[in-house]
């Protein structure tokens, strides 16, 4: 008689912990690596994942059993789950926090993996019957008679009616219930809906590998304005198959509502979004059709590279070089990097588009790893706009701004244009200064000061979130020379008010675009074409095509120029040619000052002649003489407690566990801001030659930190590739 052999599965759990867990397999379940499953955790139950179903049960322990599975089928398909295990071992993260970064919300709190049926509507009657006071029912009918198939109850409230008008219309038999729209069945006229390229876009298309030819990694050198949106238009239009999916990465789907209507009006009821601000339904339904292999287009924010797709034959990541790519906190990867090794499992090509693009990607380019694509001719009567340093040394400034600066505004608007001033900080001023007793607001928690921001009477911290009320007096010698110093966007804004009463000023930072639909009333206001001043941060600089903006000013443009950190002249370029980039866009010309008090610096003037490619061959040769990534791998060990004391002695314990002769280490030093919300951080920087021994490195160090128990409320993580190294 057979001996019954006991069938164990090794099960990933939404911990921060870097193990799996054994437990029995019933002889009624059956189970494949990736699968959903409950088991108990503890007093309680938890949701985890398959990750071993082969591995032999520990001896000497009496396991639990999986209490069910989920699903039958595996909720990660063997490809992303092979991803995913990379990017653990690859960032140096717990497997099962990164396996659960690919389910939605619902699924990871354990909800069945079914979608909730939406009702979906068309117009089917007369409008005439309508009430004349009935105007909002007339518009609404209108509108449905004029989209190419049903329409969701979603849909319908985005577009700015209510559902008690679809009510209202209902009962009327105005509007009928209607099937979904098929993905794979686009309606006739947008399905022939071709967009027109330049002989210079057609020649780039032409350079652009084809899904058919599997794994390949370009570089699409595209300088702002040359048409790369119509490029991956025409790419996915004449090349993806109907039944395939493809993923358009882009760093703020929020601030790019113009990106996703633009692919709608080509590829209708295919398109699909993920983003944060989705709710939980909306991200269950579109992960599920992810996950079936429905034939979708997906638009999404870095996370969705992690996503189950089936069926991915191309992979585009637009304005690669942003920084909005990498993670930040937790699972820290880079989701342009994760795009690229995607490709590669599913034999696919990847697409890397920008007109900065990052040192890492120029520099595959040129070593070969990446072909390098240029688009160098603006789409359509469009020139690239002139740019002319403005040197503000010795001139009197008002509210941050030059009498030359106010003196272009002007004439821009009196040509029946519009300006965009460009400041990197929002609020009103960042610091507040008494003049009598030097005395600076700081925050208490944070090794930083306080920004005031004047509309709300506040002082804010932009770190911790640390608020405070604003007062008229020093608080320290109460005298009432207490006085904003330095320029935000709500200073400049006043300004702009107080010099141009007659004109609208439009302000574009994180305060301002916080409710939602904010971000697409301002661009709706912009894209009226009346003259405006635009003022804004970085999110003015991220893809937006405003056709009458002519004159682009940037306040101060030497922040970057000599900070500690070696990426922060790559990224003040980056951010000034992309603002640049904004203005010129139409048939009319377009010109771009830059305030600076450095105007004979080599980056600023190469900059000024309005090339990127030489100033990122010159910043490559700095980085190569300071061997610093890309030419050597780097990484940072962190730390964080309520004492430096405690934050160093830890890394000073790994130190000695990293070296090696191949690796240098620097530190352990302070963070840039040694304290953030009353937490001290320290840091230990790691560079190699050889990635993979680096790598190995790390995850040594990281298995003797698991074993070893560290004193309550101290932290440590591990940042691969980081993008901050203050």
């Amino acid at each position: 008689m057979e001996q019954h052999v006991p069938r164990t599965a090794r099960i990933a759990l939404n911990r921060p912990i870097r193990r799996l867990f054994d437990y029995l397999v019933p002889d009624h379940i059956t189970l494949q690596k990736g699968q959903r499953v409950t088991v108990p955790f503890g007093p309680q139950s938890a949701t985890g994942l398959v990750a071993d179903t082969d591995a032999p049960p520990p001896e000497g322990i009496i396991l639990k059993p999986v209490k069910a599975a989920c699903e039958h089928w595996p909720a990660l398909p063997a490809e992303t789950f092979q991803l995913l295990s990379w990017a653990a071992d690859y960032y140096q993260h717990p497997l099962g926090e990164c396996l659960f970064t690919a389910l939605p919300p619902a699924l990871r709190r354990g909800r069945a993996a079914l979608e909730r049926k939406e009702a979906y509507w068309q117009a089917c009657g007369d409008p005439a019957v309508l009430a004349g006071n009935a105007t909002r029912q007339r518009e609404l009918l209108a509108w449905l008679q004029r989209q190419p198939g049903s329409v969701s109850g979603k849909q319908i409230v985005r577009a700015g009616f209510t559902q008690s008008q679809v009510k209202s219309l209902l009962g009327k038999e105005l509007i009928c219930e209607a099937p979904p729209p098929d993905p794979a069945g686009v309606p006739e006229d947008v399905r022939n809906r071709i967009p027109e390229l330049s002989p210079a876009q057609r020649d780039a298309a032409d350079q652009l590998p084809l899904p058919a030819d599997g794994f390949a990694a370009s570089l699409l050198f595209g300088i702002t304005g040359s048409g790369k949106t119509e490029l991956y238009l025409y790419y996915l239009k004449h090349y993806l198959g109907d039944g395939d999916q493809a993923l358009v990465l882009v760093p703020e789907i929020n601030l790019t509502p113009q990106t996703v209507a633009r692919f709608q009006h080509y590829f209708g009821s295919r398109i699909a979004v993920w983003h944060s601000a989705l709710n939980d339904g909306e991200r269950l339904s579109t992960w599920l059709k992810i996950r079936n292999g429905e034939p979708v287009i997906l638009i999404g924010t870095r996370s969705a590279v992690l996503l189950p797709f089936t069926g991915l034959k191309t992979i585009i990541v637009d304005e690669e070089h942003d920084s909005s790519y990498k993670q930040g906190e937790g699972f820290r990867y880079s989701g342009r990097d994760t795009a690229v090794y995607r490709a590669h499992l599913n034999n696919c090509p990847v697409i890397l588009g920008s007109a900065t693009p990052s040192m890492e990607s120029y520099h595959n380019a040129l070593s070969g790893k990446y072909s390098l694509i240029r688009l160098e001719e603006r789409a359509g009567n469009a020139k690239p706009p002139h740019i002319k340093l403005l040197d503000i040394r010795s001139r009197p400034l008002e509210g941050g701004l030059s009498r030359p600066a106010l003196q272009a505004i002007e004439k821009c608007l009196q040509a029946g244009q519009q300006a965009l001033v460009f400041v990197n900080r929002r609020g009103f001023a960042p610091v507040m200064m008494c003049f009598d007793c030097g005395h600076m607001v700081e925050c208490p928690r944070c090794d930083t000061r306080l920004t005031y921001h004047r509309r709300d009477r506040a002082m804010r911290c932009h770190h911790c979130d640390f608020q405070t009320a604003a007062t008229e007096h020093c608080p320290k010698c109460n005298s009432d020379a207490f006085k904003p110093v330095g320029q935000g966007t709500e200073r400049t804004e006043d300004i702009l008010t107080t010099q141009f009463p007659d004109t609208p000023v439009v302000r574009v930072d994180r305060d301002s675009t916080q409710r939602k639909g904010s971000i697409q009333g301002i661009l709706e206001k912009v894209n009226s074409g009346r003259p405006c001043i635009l003022v804004g941060t970085q999110m003015l600089a991220k893809g937006h095509d405003f056709p009458n903006v002519t004159l682009v000013v940037a306040v101060n443009a030497d922040g970057g120029l000599f900070s500690v950190d070696f990426r922060a002249p790559e990224q003040l370029i980056q951010t000034l040619l992309q603002v640049s980039g904004r203005a010129g866009r139409g048939e009319k010309p377009g010109e771009v000052l830059i305030q600076t008090c450095h105007s004979d610096h080599p980056l600023l003037r190469s900059l000024a002649e309005g090339s990127y490619l030489p100033v990122a061959d010159q910043m490559l040769a700095e980085r190569k003489a300071g061997q610093l990534p890309p030419f050597r791998a780097m990484a940072i060990f962190r730390a964080e407690a309520e004492t430096m004391e405690k934050s160093l002695k830890l890394l000073d314990t790994i130190k000695p566990q990293a070296l090696s002769n191949k690796i240098e280490i620097w530190g352990p030093l302070p963070a840039l801001i040694a304290r953030r919300a009353d937490r001290h951080r320290a840091q230990l920087v790691l560079l190699c030659n050889n990635r993979r021994h680096l790598n190995r490195q790390l995850a040594r160090v990281c298995e003797t930190l698991d074993q070893s128990k560290q004193p309550t409320g101290l932290k440590w993580m591990i940042d691969v590739d980081p993008q901050e190294t203050g």
